[in-house]
């Protein structure tokens, strides 16, 4: 395997805080946060293949679980831009050497997909903008537009509701727990607070 492209970071994040206000018709849920995004992350690495190939090399030094290749959101992203600019033809292979640990809550598959996006626009030379690469995105998860966006952001809606913020520079010690936290069973739990008042971000 040669991977020759520049690294991409695919950084993580913190949510400062997490309010959900209501469970909606389809199952999501309304909130509203802070998405702090952090300077470490997972390191992928892009190259074009002939012929439509999609090939996905990992490099583990996280701990714990990992997703099986078939079912990693890398290669859903992939599939999901080149199906929607219709060429079947582009291919790619991809390096993900992965950091992050699964189920601690710091969005390592949702910005992976999202690097996933933003590099292949530019690989293939697609053209497509920030925007349309967002809405792209959320198909694949509520987390994928902000690491698309590339910035830390007020989140409403599902997490796509994003309004881009500055914030302090500031030194987060994140302690993983020789635990997997699943985000599905965190949001259908039966005493999962969700009327909690929406605020506004002068309140924060």
């Amino acid at each position: 395997m040669q991977v020759r492209a520049n690294a991409w970071l695919a950084p993580a994040k913190l949510n400062l805080f997490l309010h959900i206000m209501g469970r909606r018709e389809d199952g999501y849920h309304e909130l509203q946060t802070l998405f702090q995004l952090l300077d470490v992350g997972d390191t992928l690495r892009f190259a074009a293949t002939p012929r439509g190939e999609l090939q996905l090399h990992l490099i583990a030094n996280s701990t714990g679980q990992l997703v099986p290749l078939a079912d990693n959101l890398i290669l859903e992203a992939a599939r999901l831009l080149r199906d929607h600019v219709g060429n079947p033809q582009l291919g790619a292979e991809i390096q993900l050497e992965k950091q992050l640990p699964m189920g601690g809550g710091l969005g390592g598959g949702s910005s992976d997909a999202a690097t996933t996006l933003l590099a292949l626009n530019q690989l293939w030379e697609l053209g497509l903008t920030r925007q349309e690469l967002q809405a792209l995105g959320l198909q694949l998860g509520a987390d994928v537009p902000v690491f698309i966006g590339g910035r830390s952001a007020w989140g409403e809606g599902v997490g796509e509701k994003l309004e881009p913020v500055k914030l302090p520079t500031r030194w987060y010690l994140v302690i993983t727990p020789n635990c997997l936290v699943s985000t599905a069973r965190i949001f259908g739990h039966e005493n999962l607070t969700r009327n909690t008042r929406a605020i506004k971000m002068a309140d924060f």
